[in-house]
């Protein structure tokens, strides 16, 4: 049959699924053990959404509200599936590495962050993904040591105040 004598109304869209956060090239997807455990949440509540897609009624949108929620999932069982769990109890305690909760002086202010996994990482929980620049500057740094930083054409000196892990 042409596509002619299709109604508009049936031709539906595929739905826009977003992209998690990425992860470079050639690194692995590290979480601590509380995010994996965020991860695996967020696969029940999305597994509990797809039960709950079966009560729509209308057929269009639970078709579309069905492909949602599987691209959703597909995307978070990657996500699942290629984490590695790095116990922050684990790391050197006197070094800032992953997991570590880092605070440091930049241009006179202190700051805190703990650095997590991409998946984890939330600027207002202040918590920082393992692949952002002001993590890579800090990681194998000790208390008291500097590093450099470069902030655009800015290079800025950091230095470590106290390393804590949780």
């Amino acid at each position: 049959m042409s596509r002619a004598f299709v109604k508009e109304e049936d031709q539906e869209e595929a739905p826009f699924i977003p992209a998690r956060a990425p992860i470079p090239d050639g690194e692995l997807n590290y979480v601590t053990p509380a995010g994996k455990q965020a991860l695996l949440d967020e696969k029940s509540a999305l597994e509990k959404d797809k039960s709950e897609v079966k009560l729509v009624e209308k057929e269009q949108d639970r078709r579309r509200n069905m492909a949602t929620v599987n691209g959703k999932l597909k995307l978070l069982e990657e996500r699942i599936n290629s984490s590695r769990i790095i116990d922050p109890q684990e790391q050197p305690q006197d070094e800032v590495r992953f997991g570590a909760r880092v605070k440091f002086k930049m241009n006179d202010r202190v700051q805190t962050f703990q650095i997590v996994g991409v998946d984890e990482a939330d600027v207002k929980k202040e918590k920082i993904a393992f692949t952002s620049p002001i993590a890579k500057a800090l990681i194998g740094k000790k208390k008291g040591e500097t590093s450099d930083f470069q902030l655009g054409k800015e290079k800025r000196k950091i230095e470590v105040v106290e390393i804590e892990y949780e």
